[in-house]
């Protein structure tokens, strides 16, 4: 297992849910690879360039009340030197503390012109 790969791979899913959860959506884009692809809720949505992917459609997407989320887990299924593909479980939560809900996910994490970013995720969520 290539583990400079993983570190990195996990520190950009880390910067993803910093960004989100502060709202910050420059900090969330620069946490991605473009294009980046979500398949979830019978739909294949392509952000093709940094910059188009915006917080407005996750929060109407994320549940009413939504205040913040959590990875679960994070289970590297493959690691390959410039691409990291995870089993990942994360949890939505209220300001309350009150857990939301609760989604599995496949994750690809590559490494694009120097920069690791998340590519593309395949989630049971809405």
């Amino acid at each position: 297992m290539n583990e400079d790969a993983l570190a990195a791979a996990m520190k950009a899913m880390d910067d993803y849910i910093d960004g989100l959860n502060r709202g910050d959506e420059p900090a969330v884009n620069d946490a991605c690879n473009f294009p980046h692809v979500r398949l979830a809720g019978g739909k294949v949505v392509v952000w093709p360039n940094r910059g188009d992917y915006k917080l407005g459609d996750f929060v109407a997407r994320a549940g009413d009340g939504w205040h913040h989320s959590k990875w679960d887990e994070r289970t590297p299924i493959h690691v390959g030197r410039d691409k990291v593909h995870l089993k990942v479980k994360f949890s939505r939560w209220r300001k309350d503390g009150s857990l939301l809900s609760v989604f599995e996910t496949i994750y690809i994490v590559t490494l694009q012109d120097g920069h690791w970013g998340i590519q593309a995720r395949s989630s049971f969520a809405d």
